[in-house]
């Protein structure tokens, strides 16, 4: 909880599925952060939501999504020390204030703001969502979710950097009943006929098992010969306790697979594996997240690069506040690093 949005407020470079820049990261939302967030989620009681609507199967969910289970597994190990203080104006908007200590990065002020919209379509999710944060340095990030129709999402990312736009996304999704098709232009330059454009679907064979493809086509930048062309396929199973999936992409020779289990109500595991052919190179991680109920959550990891990194919270009832303690240590480098963080709200 508290790791996921000092990672969503506290990077200015979020990686996105082969963009150059890559995009934003989701928005956080109203409320005390839950792991990843969930665009438009509003708490429950808001004065002026409608009453939730009955909705059907939204599909297979988000190309991106297919490895979140493993990924939410493994922690956000930090560094120096980080203050964040969540406050509620109203029901439909927030402000957050985050005071970074840290010698490995930009140390400094940070202010960002969400603003979630009435219209709902499904229980929890509101939309229009607008998210917009101002870094130490004076950079802007934006973004803005908009439920057009209950099966046509719209997105619009953008960061401003020395006063210039340096980075747009724009991603339109359309959700069936059992699939999700979505088309993205990462930095369109009409003018230069330049820019990334992502085309993902994904498609649920049974109700276990769905399949996707993903076609990625870059012109201009810095590409060799001044265009290029991807192709990926994806797969994920899902069992009643695990959850597999994996990406496989041809023409770069590469793998990304992922593993996850729940051995009980308070352990869960999670493995990954990357590797490419091209570079010769592959990289494993295992990953766990141990929660003794009611207070404590511990994640910790290991790879084969012989680093590890834990992180632990504790949270403070009934006062609102949570404690994190964060440590990595790379043995090959000798190098270690220690954090300690504050959420307020």
């Amino acid at each position: 909880m508290f790791l996921k949005l000092f990672e969503i407020m506290g990077q200015v470079w979020a990686a996105g599925p082969g963009i150059a820049p890559p995009p934003l990261a989701p928005p956080p939302t109203i409320g005390p952060p839950t792991g990843q967030a969930s665009s438009g989620e509003q708490n429950e009681g808001a004065a002026d939501a409608k009453p939730p609507q009955p909705t059907e199967e939204v599909g297979p969910g988000t190309f991106e999504d297919l490895h979140k289970k493993c990924k939410e597994v493994f922690p956000m190990p930090f560094e120096g020390a980080k203050v964040l203080v969540n406050k509620g104006l109203s029901n439909h908007f927030q402000v957050s204030h985050t005071l970074t200590m840290s010698s490995l990065q930009p140390s400094g002020y940070r202010f960002g703001c969400t603003y979630v919209g009435a219209n709902q379509f499904g229980p929890q999710e509101m939309f229009p969502v607008m998210v917009g944060e101002v870094d130490p340095s004076g950079n802007v990030n934006a973004q803005l979710i908009h439920q057009i129709s209950k099966a046509v999402r719209f997105r619009f990312s953008s960061q401003v950097q020395n006063g210039k736009w340096v980075a747009t996304q724009l991603t339109t999704e359309l959700r069936g009943k059992n699939y999700t098709a979505a088309a993205t232009l990462g930095n369109p330059d009409f003018l230069n006929m330049q820019g990334v454009c992502v085309l993902q679907y994904l498609q649920s064979v049974t109700s276990r098992l769905s399949l996707g493809t993903e076609v990625l086509y870059q012109r201009g930048g810095q590409v060799p010969g001044g265009q290029m062309a991807l192709f990926t396929l994806a797969g994920r199973y899902a069992g009643d306790k695990w959850t597999g999936s994996a990406n496989i992409t041809p023409g770069a020779g590469g793998v990304h697979t992922c593993y996850y289990h729940k051995l009980s109500d308070t352990v869960q595991m999670g493995v990954e594996l990357e590797g490419s052919m091209r570079t010769q190179e592959c990289q494993a991680i295992l990953g766990y997240q141990i929660e003794m109920p009611p207070t404590f959550t511990f994640k910790g990891q290991i790879d084969t690069n012989y680093c590890i990194g834990a992180v632990l919270e504790k949270r403070l009832p009934p006062l609102p506040f949570s404690i994190a303690l964060s440590a990595h240590a790379n043995h090959v480098k000798s190098s270690y690093r220690f954090g300690i963080g504050l959420l307020v709200g």
